[in-house]
């Protein structure tokens, strides 16, 4: 006996499409943030790149704080999905302990020419200024901080991620590379060719497998 066929899918319930505006609104406020910075990224314009109303997008973000804040995480737990798989499949064939380290520098060093990290100096700054921004980016950096430990542990491994400095060199390194990062708002030359890589991979090595004195 023939089964009978399925009913066609009907209309997707209020639930699915109030997820559905909120990614079109995310989307949209990342595009904004990233291509024309924290000043260019208003609830106007967001609302316009969304194609949403004005009381859908109140309906999720209240305030342009909230709205900016969950777009510069919903870039960065995106991006940082995929730095987890890239990693991984890079790391693949490296050995545990010494031999990582180049790589690993090169990895972290990478993901700071990421959008997701332009969007945060976006914020970043204006969070000087604004105290709402600055409330909202404060739990939202947290979450972020955890989130961008486990991608490290995972680059450098379990082996390396067991040495006694390695969670002062994973902070270390993320100041630096930070600080020099914001260099290339305005420079003109390859990041991949930076003097400080070649710093920092000895410092890593330094940090993780000299000797104790004594």
């Amino acid at each position: 006996m023939t089964a009978a066929p399925a009913p066609p899918a009907g209309p997707p319930g209020r639930s699915a499409r109030s997820e559905g505006s909120r990614a079109l609104i995310l989307d949209a406020a990342v595009a904004c943030l990233v291509e024309d910075g924290y000043a260019g990224a208003s609830t106007l314009a967001v609302q316009a790149r969304a194609g949403v109303s004005r009381g859908r997008l109140l309906h999720h973000f209240p305030s342009r704080a909230e709205l900016l804040v969950a777009a510069a995480g919903h870039l960065s737990t995106t991006l940082l999905a995929e730095v987890e798989h890239r990693a991984a499949a890079l790391m693949a064939d490296q050995p545990p302990g010494p031999e990582r380290v180049d790589r690993a520098v090169d990895l972290m060093w990478a993901t700071f020419q990421e959008p997701p990290f332009w969007a945060a100096m976006e914020l970043w700054t204006a969070a000087r200024t604004d105290p709402g921004l600055r409330t909202a980016l404060q739990a939202e950096e947290r979450r972020l901080r955890a989130a961008i430990r486990r991608v490290a542990d995972g680059i450098w491994g379990p082996e390396v991620a067991a040495a006694p400095l390695y969670a002062e060199l994973c902070e270390l390194l993320s100041t630096s590379m930070r600080g020099v990062a914001c260099v290339y708002a305005f420079a003109d030359r390859p990041a991949a060719t930076d003097p400080h890589l070649a710093l920092w991979k000895r410092l890593a090595a330094r940090m993780l497998f000299a000797r104790p004195e004594g």
